[in-house]
């Protein structure tokens, strides 16, 4: 029924692509004046990190790279890999500099090399041994070393989406030879591979082995059902699937939706999410969607991830939930937020400015005969613990006013507060003018 692979090949490996128009999927990256059809046509080869869920194509670039740059491809898998095989393949590259050749080093699962192997490929970067591509599915900014990854453009691969999917399909089946499948049977086989090219390739050849085995004219849902006995739903903790994920409970939370949290917190710890890093984004969520509108949502917050250190799973995980719940239905508040990221923008930007000298230490005798503190105001003394009218930004400085706190929970509270401290400054500056006068 199906033409057998006489080479014994994978069919994912049969239909791998052998030019860039072949590849399906990341229009994003290869569409007409996207960054890395670009770099395909530009002629000059540079170093990158490509980073995307299993079987969208990492190796496919790579290889593809390599032939349109006329350049010598070595794969290494930082999996079975170490420090010995990072200088043969330095080697390599050394003799085909020599006869006049470029060097690809490919390394598949980057992320998991340690930091002294990562850096064993710097100084080679640097020199144009050769160039580097690295792929992961591990977002690389927090597993891969700084120095390497400033060394290389980040190139974020997606998963296929299912139009993708149907395509990359319909080219299977083609290679495989006449063969009935009904509608049904190839959507199931699009959901069972979630958006994996690579899982999909392999669940057809099972498929297709089952088929012949069964001697089925034709595939349908049951032989789908019965030849994939296990559908897994993929979490992939490096690529769109763990992000979108995320982004969705982050959001759930922000939009005081206790039941969508829980569905998206389950839904990631039942695709294998570590529990760990999702306690630290229950903690960053508490700090930047609620701050000082309930103080008590951080301190919940690290509590439920502390006892998650304690319990383990499945216990611990009870304490993350009901801290995402009352995350959900706290008060919301994302003003200390964003006053500290207007505050970094402004510094960011600004000029260097000089500490005021009544705001400066005099530890010495020197600082003082300087002026260093003179005529500071220690709001301990002043009425109410305030210097009203007081200056604490550089000379010249008008007060930004990045910290609007809103009018929810106990930020009501010190929006009122600083409201009275600005009439109280209001009120100094009147009194100060009436002397002058």
């Amino acid at each position: 029924m199906f033409e057998e692979n006489r080479a014994g090949m994978p069919l994912a490996e049969r239909l791998r692509p052998t030019m860039i128009d072949e590849v399906i999927g990341q229009k994003h990256l290869l569409g007409p004046m996207k960054p890395l059809r670009v770099a395909f046509e530009s002629g000059e080869p540079h170093s990158m990190i490509l980073w995307g869920p299993p079987g969208v194509g990492k190796t496919t670039l790579a290889r593809l790279m390599a032939t349109a740059f006329d350049a010598e491809f070595i794969a290494l898998s930082a999996v079975l890999s170490g420090v010995k095989d990072i200088r043969e393949a330095v080697e390599v590259a050394q003799t085909h500099r020599a006869h006049g050749r470029r060097t690809l080093v490919f390394v598949d699962e980057v992320h998991r090399f340690n930091k002294s192997q990562q850096d064993a490929f710097l100084p080679h970067v640097e020199s144009g041994l050769f160039v580097f591509i690295g792929a992961t599915t591990e977002n690389p900014s927090f597993e891969v070393n700084s120095a390497l990854l400033s060394r290389a453009a980040v190139y974020v691969l997606r998963s296929l989406d299912d139009d993708e999917q149907r395509e990359l399909l319909d080219r299977a089946l083609a290679a495989l030879g006449s063969v009935e499948m009904t509608d049904e049977a190839k959507e199931a086989l699009i959901v069972s591979a979630d958006g994996d090219g690579r899982k999909l390739l392999n669940n057809i050849e099972i498929v297709a082995r089952a088929a012949t085995a069964q001697k089925a004219e034709s595939i349908d849902g049951a032989l789908i059902a019965s030849a994939l006995t296990e559908n897994l739903r993929r979490f992939d903790k490096g690529g769109d699937a763990f992000y979108d994920q995320i982004s969705a409970l982050h959001k759930s939370v922000r939009g005081s939706n206790p039941d969508g949290a829980l569905y998206w917190f389950c839904r990631m710890l039942d695709g294998g999410a570590d529990p760990r890093y999702l306690a630290r984004r229950i903690v960053r969520m508490a700090w930047e969607d609620i701050g000082l509108a309930d103080p008590r949502a951080p301190r919940i917050a690290l509590d439920a991830a502390e006892t998650y250190e304690r319990l383990g799973t499945p216990e611990g995980e009870l304490a993350l939930a009901q801290a995402l719940i009352y995350l959900a239905v706290a008060p919301k508040s994302n003003a200390g937020y964003m006053a500290y990221n207007e505050a970094r923008r402004f510094v960011g930007k600004d000029r260097s400015r000089g500490v005021p000298v009544h705001l400066r230490n005099a530890p010495t005798k020197l600082m003082k005969e300087l002026g260093y503190g003179h005529e500071y105001r220690y709001a301990h003394d002043e009425p109410d613990a305030y210097a009203a009218g007081e200056t604490y930004l550089p000379d010249g400085m008008r007060e930004p006013h990045w910290y609007q706190p809103t009018p929810r929970g106990l930020e009501g509270r010190i929006g009122e507060k600083l409201s009275r401290l600005a009439e109280l400054d209001a009120a100094w500056r009147r009194e100060q003018k009436t002397k002058g006068d």
